[in-house]
């Protein structure tokens, strides 16, 4: 006897055998390939999801773009096919509910904390050079928030970004040093603080207890795990520190950064999903760029050309320069110390770091590697090939590399 679909002894209403084994092994691979689907487009859905937010999160600065076009014929070129030189500019902005509680949002911002970071052709090292906020500068006209523009003066080097944001800070840096400045990031203190819980907080050692109302910290000496708020408020004390000067505070600031560095490029962060999306998340919400780093494909492909360069060749350190005769309350560069230095960037040479010594530090505004670097210079470089003549030394300034918090 036959069922109407004409399979022996199929089901009737007292039941009946399963199908065949044939039949029963068509359905469980016709469902596999259905659940398999599901996942793939599920997984693919939550990774397009994920970039797109990720994506979306970066804020572009087209209006510094715009201005920085207006005076192209002005700028240097990039003497070294391959080599990037990066702006990282930190905000004091007090817009948003993150910067509000510093102080009260008055439309304006101005930013301590400048540094040029230049990435040779070969990604073996990079080189982050901290401009003092109180340097005198060329400061060029400049495009106000308002409409209007500034006349060009020589005045301290922090009022470019007060007066015209990026791109007139970026113009006064080219004009200083020479070099072109190719991609720029803005930081606001609420970024800093983001960047900072999601990789899980940065360790630095202090000498000496930190109480300074001002920066809102306040913490005993020794090796700490610094987080958020107490982070922030280490990176910007001032007056509590050593003999308060900016030179001490960007001591501090690149240490901090060195330890940074040093934290992301560790297996617990870029090989930790957990930390790593939160860190992307951080990173890209936290940051205004050009429109060329401006998409999570451009600050990709800059992590990745630096993400396998040693520490020890992390190099921080500040432009060689001594109190303002006028006024020693403001800096002047040392020269011929920083034309050496702008001219090893903007050629892509080397340069290399030797650590401070307490005369480095021992009043307000002296010098970092302005008082002996030409004694320093004797590091042999590569010799020429086929040249036959002997090579330039390759100059050495008053620094620090990434590396970690060192307390004995």
């Amino acid at each position: 006897m036959t069922d109407s679909a004409g399979i022996p002894g199929g089901a009737g209403a007292g039941g009946g055998t399963p199908p065949p084994p044939p039949v029963r092994r068509r359905r469980l691979l016709r469902w596999s390939c259905v659940g398999a689907s599901v996942l793939v487009l599920g997984g693919a859905a939550a990774g397009w999801w994920l970039y797109s937010r990720l994506d979306g999160n970066i804020t572009s600065d087209t209006s510094a773009e715009a201005e920085l076009r207006r005076y192209e014929r002005e700028r240097p070129a990039n003497l070294a096919t391959g080599s990037q030189n990066i702006l990282l500019i930190g905000s004091d902005s007090r817009s948003g509910k993150e910067n509000a509680t510093y102080g009260t949002d008055k439309g304006t911002q101005r930013s301590d904390t400048v540094i040029l970071l230049h990435l040779p052709a070969d990604r073996k090292s990079a080189t982050a050079v901290s401009i003092p906020r109180d340097l005198m500068s060329d400061i060029p006209s400049c495009l106000r928030p308002d409409g209007t523009r500034t006349a060009a003066q020589y005045a301290q080097f922090n009022w470019s970004f007060e007066w015209g944001g990026a791109a007139c800070t970026i113009r006064t840096v080219e004009k200083l040093t020479g070099i072109r400045v190719d991609h720029h990031m803005v930081v606001d203190f609420g970024g800093f603080k983001k960047m900072v819980d999601a990789v899980g907080g940065v360790e630095v050692c202090l000498e000496q207890p930190v109480d300074d109302a001002a920066a809102k910290a306040k913490l005993p000496a020794g090796l700490h795990t610094l987080r958020g708020e107490q982070a922030l408020g280490y990176v910007r004390a001032r007056h509590s520190l050593g003999n308060g000067s900016d030179t001490e505070r960007m001591q501090r600031q690149q240490q901090f950064l060195g330890s940074l560095v040093k934290k992301v490029q560790s297996n617990g962060v870029l090989l930790n999903p957990a930390r790593l999306v939160p860190l992307l998340d951080a990173a890209t919400s936290s940051v205004t760029t050009d429109p060329g780093l401006a998409s999570l494909r451009g600050l990709y492909e800059l992590v990745r050309g630096v993400r396998d360069i040693p520490t020890d060749q992390v190099k921080f350190l500040t432009v060689p320069r001594r109190p303002y005769p006028p006024n020693p309350n403001r800096d002047e560069l040392v020269e011929p110390d920083a034309a050496r230095l702008f001219e090893q960037l903007r050629m892509d040479r080397p340069v290399t770091v030797t650590p401070p010594t307490p005369q480095d530090t021992s009043e307000p505004g002296s010098g970092t590697a302005s008082e002996r670097p030409s004694a320093a210079a004797t590091e042999p470089a590569e010799t020429s090939a086929g040249t036959g003549t002997a090579p330039a030394p390759v100059p050495t300034f008053t620094g620090t590399t990434a590396g970690p918090a060192d307390c004995r």
